[in-house]
């Protein structure tokens, strides 16, 4: 379990139009993950809900175009992530380890409420609704696809020489999705700035818990 929080800030000014607008996302995560580990890796697939509520304040002068909205979406992901442990012992039955490494989300669903309207990103209904590139077209569901710099720790407990708990607390950053390039051309097309100014960060806290059976262990 964990959550999604977005918090940009988009500023362009060419000769067609100015524009600045805001993003802010909040999104609470849950779902049931599968992992295997060595001594100092650890592979893990987890399947995940989101649901969150989203504000775009915008303003833009020169052309008549509404971007602003707020409303509640929801999201569904697969992901995949691999991470690098190093493990320290405290007792016979506690150990605790740092972690580093990366995640990739593969988009399942992507869908949102604006004014009443339930809608799919990845769509014409989507793309009615400024959802989409320069040239008009729709988003593909893969543009939402993310990758993520993972960073925390866990800790194991042995229950015996074989069964043991665990969690990790992780905290991530998200790097920009293809969607948020095509969404930047789409504003140098409408405003005749060639590099509108993306600011700010998309990062992600999750706690995890689980139970782990060790395999070539003898009792």
């Amino acid at each position: 379990m964990g959550g999604v929080f977005t918090r940009y800030s988009l500023n362009a000014n060419g000769d067609v139009a100015a524009m600045s607008a805001r993003q802010q996302v909040n999104q609470f995560d849950y779902g049931v993950f599968a992992f295997f580990s060595t001594m100092y890796t650890t592979l893990s697939v987890s399947f995940q809900n989101g649901v969150n509520s989203w504000r775009e304040p915008a303003y833009v002068t020169g052309i008549d175009h509404n971007w602003g909205g707020s409303g509640r979406g929801w999201e569904q992901v697969l992901s995949i992530g691999f991470l690098g442990r190093v493990p320290f012992t405290l007792n016979g039955r506690l150990t605790v380890f740092p972690m580093l490494g990366i995640e990739y989300h593969i988009a399942l669903l992507q869908r949102r409420n604006a004014n009443g309207f339930v809608y799919d990103r990845a769509s014409s209904n989507g793309a009615a609704m400024g959802e989409h590139d320069r040239d008009n077209n729709p988003f593909q569901l893969s543009d939402f696809n993310a990758f993520w710099i993972m960073l925390g720790g866990g800790l194991e407990f042995d229950i015996s020489d074989r069964v043991f708990l665990r969690s990790d607390l992780l905290y991530g950053v998200r790097l920009m999705t293809a969607s948020e390039r095509k969404n930047l051309g789409l504003i140098d097309q409408m405003t005749g700035d060639n590099s509108p100014r993306l600011g700010g960060l998309t990062t992600r806290p999750s706690l995890r818990f689980s139970a782990g059976w060790r395999i070539g262990v003898t009792s």
